[in-house]
């Protein structure tokens, strides 16, 4: 057997890949061998889930929003999406544009001019096209795209980043059931969970292109009227664009996503300001304020309203198509998330995804929306709202017409939409097929092309079966299963994190113990605080004082019946102790060779080059959980066994006083401890 045929065999999950793929293209085959049938199935069983579980939706995603912002707010908040030391793998701006360009950007194109529209000319309650009509579009807008979006598509990243980068699991859904499950999370239910996962993301990503192409179409149109707008067209450019994604995808995330994502927040920044400049500038501003105020005041109502005493279809067409399609893509965008935002702390994250993500889409839905009826109410469009109303997707680009370039902006938009449309099935091809590989995110190229064209063939099949309404339905049913499985994951961290504060609770407990100097302790903290050795001098003695220390330790427990281990680790030049409990979480201490910039203070009297600083190391100490932030170089023997056993003294009392246990000891291997996070030998 050949090696390449061995990866390709090493990455699929034959469980989760098989039913995937078999369901997906059962409703590929027959949605082409009846597309009347499959409509008026998708269009019944759309009535049904609504009426059915229309409530069960809307209290799911309340919970989700009360969860995320009560879990940023707690003292959970600082703990680390990685070990303690990990830092940040991208920059904020870097970070913002991707999840931002794979969460909803396609979204805002289609719906910033449409559901503003839509709602002012046929408000859910009141008369329509009034000033109150009006107030009343623009809240819904916000309510649909606001704080309850991001909190569905943050619990997801949050529960897989801590999971995967904290406790060292698979980047995969199922690893949120382990704190519940336990080593079942391999089994059946592991299987069936990410399976319902890619079904949830498939269908969520062929809304989005089925979407985003009508509007693609539109804009074609539009600039080259010769060419029709038709689903023929339509599928033509799913085929054209997802051969492009196809390029991206193979790139990987860095060449081909983050580029891409740069690109699109590039453009749609662009894109706003011009709208905002042209546009009516002072009654956006107003407008946002008032909005965001009125959104603010109304959230818990409108996070309950079902119109239980006034039935009609707005409320499965809006609100819970929007909340279902989130749902139903949240597997994509959280684990998406959770992939670019290892080494931030939980509020960090909180904040990042839930609040900047509003208020950009906020400012986005003032500067189209409100430009647009402010056209329609003080300026006598009215022939938008009844061109909007033929056909969603022409909404933004009959908006243009009315501004100047609005050829070239046009232009803009349509290339905006393509590399949002390449981005989300790009995104969505490396992460359905990491959930298809077990977690596996090194996935072989032709496995990524593969889910990249069965997204776009599946879109294609959808529109064919009925456009919007069969998009709308698969959405919904598919969002139904991850739903309950998004608040058992929800569940699963709580139980978690309550098993982490308890190790909290147990290090502040015993924290007294180091600060008792005893001997000559508190002459080598001195020592640590006005000298600054070199890179040899700490190097030797991690070596040999560390180890020695370490080997006595070693001896003692080995000599109780305890496994205990000590070696020193050539490469990462760190003196390591491991003692193993059967069942247990495993007790961790390593001495590390860290470097440090020379701080300024020792400069007082020279004059420093700032282009050669130079260094001084440290003797650190690390714990499964990380980094602990302080320097035992120039402590002796004694000092060394004494600080180790404090810190063992810590991790007994945290086994003694933890309800459960957390899979802080997933790797197999003592030299797999914090492999991913650890610095560069000789580097902090």
């Amino acid at each position: 057997m050949t090696s390449d045929k061995k990866a390709i065999r090493s990455t699929i999950l034959i469980p989760v890949f098989i039913p995937a793929v078999a369901i997906a293209l059962l409703l590929v085959v027959g949605t082409i061998s009846n597309p009347a049938l499959a409509g008026e199935v998708f269009s019944t069983t759309l009535i049904w889930i609504t009426e059915t579980f229309g409530w069960f939706y809307m209290l799911s995603v309340a919970i989700f929003l009360v969860f995320i912002v009560g879990v940023g707010a707690s003292k959970w908040g600082n703990i680390k999406l990685g070990p303690d030391h990990a830092e940040a793998q991208y920059s904020f701006p870097e970070w913002f544009a991707m999840l931002f360009s794979a969460g909803y950007g396609i979204a805002l194109l289609f719906f910033g001019v449409a559901e503003p529209v839509l709602h002012f000319a046929s408000p859910p309650a009141g008369a329509a096209e009034t000033v109150d009509a009006a107030k009343q579009a623009m809240q819904i807008a916000f309510f649909h795209w606001g704080f309850h979006i991001w909190a569905i598509y943050g619990l997801v990243g949050l529960v897989l980043a801590y999971f995967a980068f904290r406790h060292g699991l698979p980047m995969s859904i199922r690893s949120a059931l382990y704190p519940l499950i336990g080593e079942k999370i391999y089994g059946p239910i592991g299987h069936a969970v990410d399976v319902f996962a890619i079904l949830g993301t498939m269908f969520g990503i062929a809304t989005t292109l089925g979407l985003s192409v009508t509007q693609i179409n539109a804009g074609i149109n539009y600039l080259w009227p010769a060419v029709p707008i038709s689903t023929t067209v339509q599928i033509i450019a799913i085929a054209v664009i997802t051969a492009a994604a196809t390029v991206s995808v193979v790139a990987g995330m860095d060449k081909g996503v983050k580029r891409l994502s740069i690109l699109n927040m590039a453009l749609a920044i662009a894109l706003m300001l011009f709208v905002f400049i042209v546009g009516p500038t002072i009654h956006i501003l107003e407008t946002f304020l008032q909005n965001t105020g009125s959104y603010v005041s109304g959230i818990v109502e409108r996070t309950f309203n079902l119109q239980a005493y006034s039935r009609s279809d707005w409320i499965g067409n809006w609100t819970l198509f929007i909340f279902g399609w989130t749902i139903a893509w949240a597997p994509f965008v959280g684990m998406f998330i959770a992939k670019i935002s290892r080494g931030r702390t939980i509020r960090q994250f909180v904040i990042g995804v839930m609040l900047v993500p509003t208020i950009f889409t906020f400012l986005w839905f003032s500067v189209f929306g409100d430009t647009a009826l402010h056209l329609i109410m003080n300026q006598g469009l009215d022939t938008l709202i009844a061109d909007v109303q033929a056909d969603h997707a022409v909404a933004l680009f009959q908006l243009f017409e009315q501004l100047p370039w609005s050829f070239f902006i046009s232009l803009i938009t349509v290339l905006l939409i393509i590399t949002f449309f390449v981005t989300s099935s790009d995104s969505g091809s490396l992460v359905i097929d990491s959930l298809a590989s077990g977690g596996v995110i090194n996935t072989p190229a032709w496995q990524r092309v593969f889910w990249a064209v069965l997204e776009g063939a599946v879109a294609a099949v959808l529109l064919l079966a009925g456009g919007l309404s069969a998009l709308q339905t698969m959405t919904i049913a598919s969002a139904l299963p991850f739903a309950i499985i998004m608040l058992i994951a929800a569940v699963g961290m709580w139980r978690a994190l309550i098993i982490e504060g308890h190790r909290e609770t147990s290090l502040q407990a015993h924290m007294m113990s180091n600060r008792h100097l005893t001997g000559s302790q508190w002459k080598h903290r001195l020592a640590a605080m006005v000298e600054f050795p070199g890179r040899h001098q700490v190097e030797m003695y991690i070596k040999n004082t560390v180890m020695k220390a370490m080997r006595e330790v070693e001896k003692e427990l080995k000599d109780r019946g305890w496994n205990a281990y000590a070696e020193y680790d050539v490469e990462n030049e760190r003196s390591h102790l491991l003692v193993h409990r059967e069942h247990h979480v495993d007790f961790v201490y390593d001495i590390r060779l860290t470097e440090h910039t020379m701080p300024g203070f020792v400069y007082s009297e020279l004059k420093r080059d700032p282009d050669q600083p130079e260094a001084y190391y440290r003797a650190e100490v690390y714990l499964r959980r990380g980094g602990r932030a302080y320097d035992i170089y120039g402590y002796d023997e004694n000092d060394i066994i004494k600080d180790i056993l404090d810190q063992f003294e810590n991790y007994l009392h945290f086994l003694d006083i933890s309800p459960g246990k957390l899979p802080w000891d997933m790797a197999e291997h003592d030299d797999m401890i914090g492999a991913p996070d650890d610095p560069e030998p000789g580097k902090a």
